[in-house]
């Protein structure tokens, strides 16, 4: 047989330096005699010492011969048209017969595609990037995409080629993105690509857009479909899209999945006995493993249903390395991590909260990634989701790389995965972590170690694009979620639409109140009069954005303490300024987040490696401190005044916030109908007030709705027998005020009781 190919190509394919290897294997037309066609087949089988093409529809196998190397095998066939035709390949004592994956031509990514993620508006790449199911010429098998512009060559590995680069080297598409298909594997199959830069480097990387990987320690991406899972919660998503989160009531848990609960290798620990009493911990078993999504379905949800919380706040979920980030150094951004399931499981924990009535947000790490060698960095053998010169691309305190977000397919890449939470996994909010970090050039870095930006500034305005488009983005395609800014400085307008000139958020996390609040939480309450600014100085700026009050596992590691250690004073003291402290947070304005373990005053810091105290639960003062959490956010859901408007201002007044020498603030908080309102007092000192009068803006009744030092919450139970009279006394620029008795440490809400009022008027009158 004469050959058709050259010595030169066979080289290229043998030491893969083909750029389009499809250009010289799979079956090629050579002439055309009358309804004949010849065809030429050619191969690169690394293994094989033999080989044939069978040709299904004649059933008819044509011997491949060897052309310029041993394992390099080519024939010709005379035939109309040569579809779906197969090889038999003989490897040592074994056989097998395969589609050859060059014989597949089409293209999945179009010139469009193309022409969007190169715009940085491509907002659904993920469904043509990565790995993915699909038939081609009726074969079953899974279509690879790879941006990786500046590689020499990549090649798919994994189990279905005894990870040998050799055998499916990729075609280079539109100079920059890099592609096949691979007939007979599916879901299951594990993979990785093998990329070549032009110095003959090899790097074994993770798929950026892969929708699963192995558990850790290993690496390699799992091929997966997110099509097949069956939602139930068409109901929610129909209401969160015509709903205004800011105009709800949100009380936000956080959680880090893998240290909530942990569950032994042959039972599962409960918070309760089957009579309803807290299990000893003497009797856990300390063989842990993590729960999967799906127990945490069936233990987390419920346990948030009971607190009243409205979301669930889960720290990054993504795929890491490294359980000691927290989550916060993501190598798989498309992938929820694998340590605790599936994520066909994942959606099952989502769907359950929805079914249960409650949000899921997840913290989402556009701001920095780690240099794990089989993550982002030197993806292609340059810079290429980072910046190339480190005094941008490169926070040294943490260790991390910075995205290169002026690079419009690196902003794809980011947009879009924001998107695909929503769009696969039906979350309902993404909290944004570190986003100071992306807005300075400067953050944490010393003179000489950045660049300033081309107007000689600090502050990066790519990163500034890159948010506002994410946030467009997000409320265009899934109105009614959330889009959460950490962000510790005084950028202005973070949480203002992007047409307005800001970063189009719809809420910012409050630094400022949370450190105001610890500070003066923290002090001896003596010297609490002399800074009174700490507790009244957020309604000075409050307005200025939608603001959350955030009391994160930021505030209860690296040696801060929990939040009960924190508070000052004997254990009862201790107690009554936690309850002190959250039942002023949840009468501010404002949306409500804390992290796990402050419900039930556990006393250690979080320990990422293991439980929360659970345990504790059997001792009456922590299920005391509980029920006080349930019946706080119960109070909180019940009472539109407490967030119907939270950020406006005649949703606030002020009754009197300058009483210094007694630690007492006392406000007001509107619903939108202007005559519900709710009166709150606070009394920050040990030292009880038997008749503290305070203005009130209508006559009648107020009912005690609340109290933070009740009986049953371990307090001393000073309070005013239910309710007071208002007294016909003008009082803070009121016209009538109350007479009330402020228990120690203490936070009463009280509200006006019509039907009381009106009963009291008629007999008044008769």
């Amino acid at each position: 047989m004469s050959t058709t190919i050259s010595p030169e190509q066979v080289s290229q394919i043998i030491n893969n330096l083909h750029q389009d290897p499809f250009e010289v294997l799979g079956c090629h037309p050579l002439e055309q005699n009358g309804k004949e066609k010849t065809w030429a087949v050619r191969a690169y089988l690394p293994k094989a010492q033999a080989a044939w093409v069978v040709c299904p529809i004649e059933r008819k196998e044509y011997p491949m011969q060897s052309v310029h190397h041993p394992h390099f095998f080519e024939c010709t066939i005379e035939i109309p048209e040569l579809d779906n035709y197969q090889l038999r390949i003989h490897e040592g004592e074994r056989e097998r017969v395969i589609y050859d994956p060059y014989a597949f031509r089409s293209p999945k990514l179009t010139e469009y595609d193309l022409h969007l993620f190169s715009e940085g508006n491509h907002y659904r790449i993920y469904e043509k990037l990565g790995a993915h199911l699909t038939k081609i010429e009726g074969v079953k098998g899974v279509y690879f995409a790879l941006w990786a512009p500046n590689a020499r060559n990549v090649s798919v590995l994994g189990d279905f080629n005894n990870w040998d680069g050799r055998f499916h080297q990729m075609r280079k598409n539109n100079n920059s993105v890099w592609e096949i298909f691979i007939p007979e594997i599916g879901v299951g199959a594990n993979y990785k690509y093998e990329v070549k830069n032009w110095e003959g480097h090899i790097y074994e990387k993770s798929d950026p857009y892969g929708f699963q990987q192995e558990v850790r320690p290993k690496t390699a991406s799992i091929v997966a479909d997110l099509d097949t899972y069956q939602w139930n919660d068409s109901k929610w998503m129909e209401k969160r899209r015509h709903s205004d989160p800011l105009a709800q009531p949100i009380s936000v848990y956080e959680v880090h999945l893998g240290s909530w609960m942990h569950a032994s290798s042959s039972e599962k620990p409960a918070l309760v006995s089957q009579e309803g009493q807290p299990v000893p911990v003497s009797e856990w078993n300390t063989e842990a493993r993590f729960l999967s999504y799906y127990e945490l379905a069936h233990k987390l949800i419920p346990y948030v249903k009971e607190m009243g919380y409205t979301h669930i706040e889960l720290l990054p979920v993504a795929e890491h390395p490294f359980d000691g980030s927290w989550g916060y150094q993501v190598t798989g951004y498309y992938a929820p991590t694998s340590r605790f399931g599936t994520p066909e499981d994942f959606m099952y924990f989502v769907d359950k909260c929805h079914e249960n009535g409650i949000g899921v947000l997840v913290d989402w790490v556009p701001g920095h990634f780690p240099k794990d060698g089989h993550g982002l960095a030197f993806f292609d053998g340059t810079h290429l989701y980072e910046h190339a010169d480190s005094r941008k691309g490169e926070h040294k305190e943490w260790g991390t790389l910075v995205f290169n977000y002026g690079r419009n397919e690196v902003r794809n890449f980011l947009v879009a995965n924001a998107l695909f939470w929503f769009d696969k996994y039906h979350i309902d909010g993404i909290r944004v972590d570190a986003v100071a970090s992306m807005l300075y050039l400067d953050y944490c870095r010393k003179d000489g170690e950045w660049v300033t930006n081309d107007y000689g500034g600090r502050e990066n305005l790519q990163a500034v694009d890159f948010l506002r488009q994410v946030n467009a983005a997000l409320f265009n395609y899934f109105p009614g979620v959330l889009s959460i800014a950490e962000e510790s400085t005084a950028w202005p307008m973070v949480s203002w639409p992007a047409y307005m000139g800001g970063l189009g958020f719809n809420l910012k996390w409050n630094m400022g109140w949370m450190h105001d609040m610890l500070d003066y939480f923290s002090m001896d309450p003596w010297f609490r009069q002399f800074h009174q600014n700490n507790i009244t100085i957020s309604m000075w700026y409050h307005h200025s954005e939608n603001y959350m009050l955030a009391l994160s596992h930021d505030e209860i590691v690296h040696g801060k303490s929990n939040t009960i250690g924190k508070m000052p004073g004997d254990e009862w003291q201790k107690y009554a300024n936690v309850r002190a402290l959250f039942s002023y947070m949840f009468a501010h304005p404002g949306k409500k987040t804390m992290f796990m373990s402050m419900e039930f005053g556990q006393w250690s810091e979080w320990n990422v490696w293991g439980d929360l105290e659970w345990h504790l639960l059997q001792y009456e003062p922590h299920q005391k401190l509980k029920q006080f959490f349930a019946d706080l956010n119960a109070l909180y859901k019940s009472e539109p005044a407490l967030y119907e408007r939270d950020f406006e201002q005649e949703g606030f007044q002020w009754i009197d916030c300058s009483d210094n020498r007694h630690s007492v603030v006392s406000f007001i908080r509107r619903s939108k109908d202007s005559s519900d309102f709710i009166v709150t007092v606070c009394n920050f000192t040990p030292q009880p007030h038997s008749h503290y009068r305070i203005g009130v803006p209508e006559p009648g009744f107020y009912t005690e709705l609340f109290n933070s030092d009740a009986r049953k919450y371990g307090g001393s139970n000073m309070g005013n027998l239910g309710g007071k009279w208002t007294d016909e006394w003008a009082f803070h620029n009121l016209p009538f005020s109350l007479d009330l008795c402020l228990p120690p440490l203490g936070v009463l809400v009280l509200k006006l009781n019509p039907t009381k009022t009106a009963q009291a008027m008629m007999q008044v009158e008769e």
